[in-house]
Order: C-alpha cells, then sequence, then structure tokens
C-alpha cells in the first residue's frame, strides 16, 4: 500500500474507534445502571443464586453495573418494562406475549438451547403419587392449580389444552387456585391444597421439580404426570425497545459469548442443562402470542 494511502487508511479506522467509543460513553453515560428483572419462576433466593453471577459477567462485559431485580409476579416484569424502569428481563413465552399484546415496547432478542438442541420445553400436570388419579378424567370435583394468568406452562397452554378436551376449569374442578410460582404449585400438590397443579417440564432430568428435589424440598418420586404437552418455545430475554443500537448490541454479544466467557455462570442458570444462547426475535414468539388472544377470548366467552 503507498504510504499516504495507508496514513489515511489508519487515520480512517483511528476515527471509526474514537467515534463508536464516544457512543459507547454516550450510552453509558446515559445508562450508568441496568435493571435485569426475572419472573418469580422459583422462591427469590433460588433466584438470586442461579442469577448473581451471570449479572457479574454481564457488568464487567457491558462496563456499567447491572442490576438483578426479582420480580413479586409476572405483570411486574411487564410493567416495569412499560415504564422503562426495567431494561433486561427474562420472560416466560406467554408474558412476553402479553407485553407486546399490551403495547409494550420489547424486543427479544435470545432464548437458551437444549442439552439435545431442542430449543422448547412441555407443560405438564403432576398429581401425587400415592394418588387414585390417573388421567384428567379422574378430577372432575377437584382442585387444579395454576401458577399465574401470564404463565405460558402454567396457565395458557393448559387452559388451552383443556379447551381442546371440551373441559372448562372453572366448570369442571372444585376450585382453580393460582399459586404464584411453579415452585409455589408443586408444593400445593405436595401439600394436597390442589389436586392436580401445571408447571414446566424440559425432561426427565430438568424441570422445576427436579429443581426443587435436588434442593431438598419435595421428592421427586412423590410425583405422577398425568399430562405433558406439545412443545412450546423456550422462555425469551428482551429488551426494552428505545435502548441505544450499540447498547443493544453489546448486550447480545454478552449473551453470544457468556456460554464460552463465563461458563460457570451460564450453567448456573440452568444447573448445566442448557447447551447455548440462541438469537430470536418477535417471529419466534407469533405462535404463542395467538395462543394467548386464544386464550383470552376462551375466558372471555366462558366466564
Amino acid at each position: 500500500m503507498h504510504r499516504r494511502h495507508m496514513i489515511l487508511a489508519t487515520a480512517a479506522a483511528a476515527a471509526t474507534f474514537a467515534a463508536g467509543t464516544a457512543q459507547a460513553q454516550s450510552w453509558k453515560k446515559k445508562y450508568p445502571e441496568l435493571v435485569f428483572a426475572v419472573i418469580p419462576a422459583e422462591n427469590a433466593s433460588g433466584v438470586t443464586e442461579r442469577y448473581e453471577p451471570f449479572i457479574e459477567y454481564l457488568s464487567k462485559e457491558l462496563g456499567v453495573k447491572v442490576v438483578l431485580r426479582i420480580a413479586n409476579d409476572y405483570a411486574a416484569v411487564i410493567e416495569g418494562q412499560r415504564s422503562g424502569n426495567i431494561h433486561i428481563a427474562g420472560y416466560g413465552p406467554a408474558s412476553y406475549a402479553r407485553a407486546h399484546i399490551t403495547g409494550v415496547k420489547v424486543e427479544p432478542f435470545a432464548t437458551t438451547v437444549n442439552a439435545d438442541g431442542s430449543v422448547g420445553y412441555h407443560s405438564v400436570f403432576y398429581v401425587r403419587a400415592d394418588s387414585p388419579y390417573k388421567t384428567l378424567d379422574d378430577l372432575k370435583g377437584k382442585n387444579l392449580g395454576l401458577v399465574d394468568p401470564n404463565s405460558t406452562s402454567g396457565n395458557n397452554v393448559p387452559r388451552f389444552a383443556l379447551n381442546k378436551m371440551k373441559i372448562n376449569p372453572e366448570k369442571y374442578f372444585s376450585k382453580v387456585i393460582y399459586t404464584g410460582s411453579h415452585e409455589n404449585a408443586v408444593i400445593a400438590v405436595n401439600q394436597k391444597t390442589v389436586d392436580v397443579a401445571a408447571n414446566w417440564f424440559n425432561s426427565e432430568t430438568d424441570s422445576n421439580l427436579t429443581r426443587m428435589a435436588n434442593k431438598g424440598m419435595v421428592k421427586k418420586e412423590d410425583f405422577r404426570i398425568i399430562f405433558k404437552s406439545d412443545l412450546i418455545p423456550n422462555s425469551p430475554y428482551a429488551y426494552v425497545s428505545d435502548l441505544p443500537d450499540d447498547l443493544k448490541a453489546a448486550i447480545r454479544k454478552a449473551f453470544a459469548e457468556a456460554p464460552d466467557k463465563a461458563k460457570e455462570a451460564f450453567a448456573k442458570l440452568s444447573d448445566g442443562k442448557d447447551r447455548d444462547f440462541k438469537a430470536v426475535d418477535h417471529k419466534f414468539y407469533e405462535p404463542v402470542v395467538e395462543l394467548v388472544k386464544f386464550v383470552d377470548q376462551l375466558r372471555k366467552t366462558k366466564s
């Protein structure tokens, strides 16, 4: 390369780097702290223990403080992103769909890939293993435990599945109780507060039940699955749409590199059951949006 061209190319590269650095400093000035919220799939201490190493990794990679917030319920995450107080969120598919349907400006950017390469999970119905219940036909007039109105595996998919069986939960069961979290739903079955409850399930070795069993909260063999749904798209991580593009790019990069750069922190998120992160967008969750709209209409017509 001619010396003059080399000087010009070097100058151009330096200018580009300087501009990029200035742009990064600009968003860091506006966002000196980012709030990362998680829906309450388990008790608060369990979520904190699972996410803290990953939050530390994000803080290091992004160069600003990232704060973990554990929401009281699914709606709190939705409203936090609506107000802009929550910048990044770990959603369930249906709670993301609810945010989208109600006009929250939010964009899904990543989900997890299971150990077997699949990108989905199931909704299941649990009963106690020592109960006489073998199918849902045996549970008419009994108590049903659901998780949260905005839970995918804990409400929307169960209601959709029951409708296909021509079952209206509020009329078929004696009571329909929202337990508030997946852990609470399992505990309600265990304590016989409900006779059957919905929950999430990836595989025999990866479910909310196995996590609880690993923590000594329950015994896996005390429960039996009597229904398992079709595959549901894995849960999304989403950021608010009005974040600067370079900040969004930095967040996506940090997530994509986490399985290699922060192996232990990434593994802790799923007890080592996930392979990596997969880039997604709204289109990936359009079937869930349609499902939630259907369940909304179903409840209106049957209420």
